[in-house]
């Protein structure tokens, strides 16, 4: 089986290179397993966020809907 291929860590700033160099030997990993871990983060982060709205809309909903079949409402006679 071939080995797998390495992830390209190309920076055109050197000074961007040299600030994940440094982040990465203060965590004690490589560079390929800091920026990963970064990523990996912040999708992380994306989803939870985004599942923090849904479950915000959905109890808005939901809320709205019981006011709704509440008696006395218009949709509820």
């Amino acid at each position: 089986m071939p080995d797998p291929k390495a992830m390209s860590l190309r920076f055109p700033d050197p000074e961007q290179r040299r600030a994940i160099e440094a982040a990465a030997r203060e965590a004690g990993v490589s560079m390929q397993e800091y920026i990963l871990s970064a990523a990996y983060e912040r999708a992380t982060a994306v989803e939870v966020k985004f599942l923090e709205a849904f479950k915000d809309s959905m109890a808005r909903s939901g809320d709205v809907f019981d006011a709704e079949q509440q008696p006395g409402s218009a949709s509820g006679r």
